[in-house]
């Protein structure tokens, strides 16, 4: 189990076995014990959460796996909680073949289900559906989408040539000190570039009552809501993990390896988010209406 538990493959840890003690054990073996952990996996996914989450990122990472004797990818969504002490936590990790609102829907109420009752402010990359998700089932969210997702998508048909100086200008939008400066620099930004680049403004059009919550707020908490880099960062970590593990046989083959990664994670995770004090001053302010709902 400890070896599974830090990535190593099927045939990795028959090897181990049969190098260190001279004892012959099948893959179908391992899989078996490995599964005895399934109940606590399990219990895990469906453990109570805590009543609030000052901050929750969500983010999808994608896995090959067989069905039908093909090999298709799913997605496994997970959800990162900052509780009311800073600390990260992986508050549960969703499996699906399709994005989709109503699936997102699901995994909000899940959260609720569990005894979320609110979630200040959701980070996440622009989903389709996803803000309205949430907000279907914690109303008073307030929606914040990921600026550096935003960037790369931007420069993403951008030439090299003039990439260095068109995110120049974008960082002078979410650069800005308030709203109206952001504003201000948008549209110095539309009259330079429109012309030669018209889809990137199009889509900070689109989005700017998304992309622009975190000009509500102070400093110490603009800088933990901006960027979804925390989730994406635990991702990072997850592929370690799972890099030996190619194409995975079922979904339980997979809910398996990321329980025990989110432990082996989880373990670095021994304090709270930097400046969390500051932070949570602030939000005590600024939500002191739901601090004590």
């Amino acid at each position: 189990m400890a070896m599974y538990a830090k990535g190593m493959s099927q045939r990795d840890i028959e090897d181990t076995i049969r190098e260190i003690y001279g004892a012959e054990i099948s893959q179908g073996m391992i899989s078996k014990i490995t599964d005895k952990i399934l109940p606590e996996v399990n219990e895990w996914q469906n453990r109570p959460l805590d009543r609030i989450y000052p901050v929750v990122f969500f983010d999808g990472i994608v896995f090959n796996t067989r069905k039908d004797n093909k090999i298709i990818s799913k997605c496994v969504y997970s959800v990162l909680g900052i509780n009311m002490d800073g600390m990260k936590e992986i508050l549960g990790t969703w499996i699906s073949e399709n994005e989709s609102a109503s699936f997102y829907a699901s995994i909000c109420s899940d959260l609720k289900n569990r005894g979320v009752t609110d979630i200040f402010i959701a980070c996440h990359d622009n989903l389709t559906g996803l803000c309205t998700a949430i907000n279907s089932i914690f109303p008073k969210t307030k929606n914040q989408l990921c600026i550096v997702h935003q960037i790369r998508n931007s420069c993403k048909f951008v030439p090299y040539k003039d990439r260095k100086a068109v995110c120049a200008d974008l960082k002078k939008i979410y650069g800005a000190v308030n709203i109206d400066d952001a504003e201000y620099a948008k549209e110095e930004f539309r009259e330079k570039w429109d012309m030669k680049y018209p889809n990137i403004l199009k889509s900070w059009d689109k989005n700017w009552a998304e992309l622009t919550v975190f000009f509500e707020y102070p400093q110490e908490i603009r800088k933990i809501i901006y960027t979804t880099n925390a989730v994406e960062s635990y991702h990072r970590m997850v592929r370690k993990f799972t890099k030996s593990k190619a194409i995975f046989p079922t979904d339980d083959s997979i809910r398996k390896v990321i329980y025990m990664s989110v432990f082996e994670i989880a373990k670095k995770w021994t304090m709270p988010v930097r400046d969390w004090g500051l932070a949570y001053a602030q939000m005590a302010i600024y939500f002191e209406d739901r601090f004590a709902a």
